[in-house]
């Protein structure tokens, strides 16, 4: 539909005195009228109209209900995003909750009220844009936000430690990645992975904190037939498996000191020796590591060797929270639910305003993982197309701690706000300004002005 043409409305009446009423009561619709279950699923077919009024007593049967809910089951199987407003006059209630039932959007009993049905239909109709919107944002979610082939971002925080592993994937220097948990640092080590020259090799990942203390050496270095108890053949680590690609160590600060030993050596002169073994094995490995941890006071203490932190952090990069990023959670709820959606129930098409909301809102400390969960369960539960705040399960969401700096604070304010607006409108300075209530020329100065890209 162009911007500037009037949007369908299909009315299914056979009263051709009605027909002429409600033809002239919509002069804000395009409107086509039919009268029988053929000529109305012609004009689906033709006009796709997002809006279609169905009277439910049709001929042939037009003292019952069985053509009305023929042409309706009609609708749903053709178009299922249609809003199907129905009406009839022969047993209200019952028919009401059938006509739900097989997909429709409202009901209106018979005598028709003109002025009524008018609020329905375009409420009708504004919820039909909405989802529409919703779908088109999720298709495209993140194909202009990506970094690194696939991490989805908006947020300059997010870019800068992106853009940086893409200047140092094809260098040899050794990269630490600090953050919360759940804040991606697996997908941006298989980015530098997949951004360096090792990219046709192995990407192994393995958790640190997960292994039981006794079982990592063995999980990381690997060990011989009858090393010990147990050791029924000869099994590769996890470095060796990695030869040739990258190993990622999450977690890292969770490897206990005598273990960091024989790893350092392994930095140091790229061999390793399998539990049992005697015989040196070259092996090629990228070490990429992350922790949450603060590995300087574990130094501090002598729970961590100094010698092995410098040799694996020779770049160091904070990964950003989600809190940290204004606007990448709302791109990034729409990706996970366009993909939790078509996996696990195709009728869920988008999120409602007060989720959209709910999700700007939310301080999210569980990071990106604490969204995809909420996000899935969501999208599991829901009973309508889009995504309720209710469904998400978000409580009230934190108070941002105002700094006593009047300026600064509104500064603060006006970008975080400014960088919501521009996510939730992917990037239209039109429907961002209208949005934030403000005069495209007003946010093209706060844009330069607080250096945020449009």
């Amino acid at each position: 539909m162009k911007p500037d043409s009037k949007p369908k409305l299909l009315i299914v009446e056979d009263d051709e005195g009605l027909q002429a009423q409600l033809k002239w009561a919509y002069d804000d619709f395009d409107v086509v009228i039919v009268g029988d279950r053929e000529s109305a699923i012609a004009a689906l077919r033709a006009e796709e109209p997002p809006v279609v009024t169905l009277d439910l007593g049709l001929p042939p049967d037009p003292d019952g209900t069985s053509e009305g809910f023929a042409v309706l089951d009609a609708i749903m199987a053709l178009k299922p995003d249609t809003k199907v407003i129905v009406a009839s006059g022969h047993g209200a209630r019952e028919s009401a909750l059938t006509a739900i039932e097989r997909g429709a959007y409202d009901f209106y009993q018979k005598p028709v009220d003109i002025e009524k049905l008018g609020l329905i239909v375009r409420r009708a109709l504004s919820l039909h844009r909405i989802e529409a919107e919703n779908r088109a944002l999720a298709a495209r979610a993140g194909e202009g936000n990506k970094v690194l082939g696939r991490m989805i971002t908006a947020a300059p925080e997010m870019v800068k430690v992106a853009r940086t592993i893409e200047r140092v994937a094809n260098t040899n220097v050794s990269v630490m990645l600090l953050g919360a948990s759940g804040t991606g640092k697996e997908l941006l080590a298989r980015g530098l992975h997949d951004a360096s020259d090792r990219r046709g090799g192995s990407f192994i990942a393995i958790n640190c904190a997960a292994i039981p203390e006794n079982l990592l050496e063995s999980e990381l270095f690997g060990h011989e037939k009858g090393a010990f108890t147990g050791a029924v053949k000869t099994t590769e680590g996890k470095i060796e498996m990695a030869n040739g690609g990258t190993l990622f160590l999450d977690e890292v600060g969770d490897i206990p000191l005598p273990l960091q030993v024989k790893l350092l050596r392994f930095i140091q002169e790229r061999v390793i020796e399998r539990i049992g073994g005697r015989k040196q094995i070259d092996v090629d490995t990228r070490i990429v590591c992350a922790t949450h941890q603060n590995l300087e006071q574990m130094i501090g203490v002598g729970t961590f060797r100094e010698d092995l932190f410098y040799r694996l952090a020779e770049v160091v990069l904070k990964v950003p929270s989600l809190a940290e990023r204004p606007g990448d959670a709302t791109l990034l709820a729409k990706a996970f639910l366009k993909r939790f959606a078509d996996e696990m129930n195709p009728s869920v098409t988008g999120f409602s305003p007060d989720a959209l909301a709910a999700i700007d809102g939310w301080p999210w400390p569980g990071n990106v993982r604490e969204l995809e969960n909420r996000v899935k369960r969501a999208v599991i539960m829901a009973d309508a197309r889009l995504v309720s705040a209710s469904d998400l399960d978000l409580g009230p969401g934190a108070d941002d701690a105002g700094g006593l700096n009047i300026k600064s604070a509104r500064e603060q304010a006006d970008r975080k706000m400014i960088r919501h607006a521009l996510a939730r409108s992917e990037g239209n300075i039109s429907n961002t300004a209208k949005l934030l209530g403000i005069s495209r020329p007003t946010l093209y100065d706060l844009l330069k002005q607080y250096d945020l890209q449009g």
